[in-house]
């Protein structure tokens, strides 16, 4: 089974998405990779050297790159028996070596402005993970997470750098919410491009969309901002990707 986490996940993916894939029906197994992505994430790994990166010399070493790896991978191959889309293993890697690199930019600078995560933070961010997979409760993340290797003490520390992770993205952010005006905007929007393919009478009624339009805007909003502090970490800081 499988437990997402994947918050923010325009700017960057957090870290559960990293170690996790996209949610499902609780009751369901993760589908097991295929012959061919397996054959395609060997090729693609093939040759890497043991450090792929380092981050203000922090290293981040193959094994670590090749579990987010071969994660993405079973993602994105599951997404093209959706959309026909093919999966290109060169492209996928050079987006996890980012993805990597700006979680540990990130998680950087939240050790430096001193956020770090007590027991609670860490309890709190687990039961969402719970709630959000439909798992329920803590013990049962943990024994999905068992399923794909990981120790209770890995999931801890992978929900203890998710809270400092999102602190620090919250209190370098500033993003307002819309207001009542934009929000009728953007579902005008909405009903206007529906319009145009036909199909005006899908867009339910704005008082039912509004919250999340709302979120939407927010989550946009802060995907735009997060960017822009990652951008500022890699020009202050000292980033090598050796793929």
């Amino acid at each position: 089974m499988s437990v997402p986490r994947s918050l923010l996940a325009g700017a960057i993916v957090a870290v559960f998405a990293l170690t996790g894939c996209s949610a499902g029906d609780p009751e369901e197994e993760s589908p097991a990779p295929s012959e061919s992505a397996g054959d395609s994430a060997d090729s693609a790994l093939e040759g890497l050297p043991d450090v792929v990166a380092v981050v203000n010399d922090e290293e981040i070493g193959l094994e670590e790159f090749t579990s987010a790896y071969e994660n993405q991978l079973q993602q994105a191959t599951a997404a093209q028996q959706q959309t026909g889309q093919a999966v290109d293993p060169e492209q996928l890697k050079q987006q996890v070596a980012d993805l990597l690199v700006n979680n540990r930019l990130l998680t950087q600078a939240a050790a430096e402005a001193g956020i770090e995560a007590k027991t609670d933070d860490i309890e709190t961010v687990l039961q969402e993970v719970a709630d959000q997979s439909g798992l329920g409760s803590v013990d049962a993340v943990y024994e999905a997470f068992a399923d794909q290797g990981m120790s209770e003490d890995d999931v801890r520390e992978d929900a203890a750098d998710q809270y400092e992770l999102e602190q620090y993205i919250e209190a370098n952010t500033d993003v307002t919410p819309p207001g009542d005006k934009e929000l009728r905007a953007q579902y005008d929007t909405l009903v206007e491009q529906a319009k145009t393919q036909g199909s005006e009478e899908s867009i339910p009624p704005f008082d039912e969309v509004k919250e999340q339009l709302a979120d939407q805007a927010v989550t946009d909003e802060q995907n735009a901002a997060t960017e822009e502090i990652l951008a500022q970490l890699r020009e202050d800081g000292d980033v090598e990707v050796n793929l």
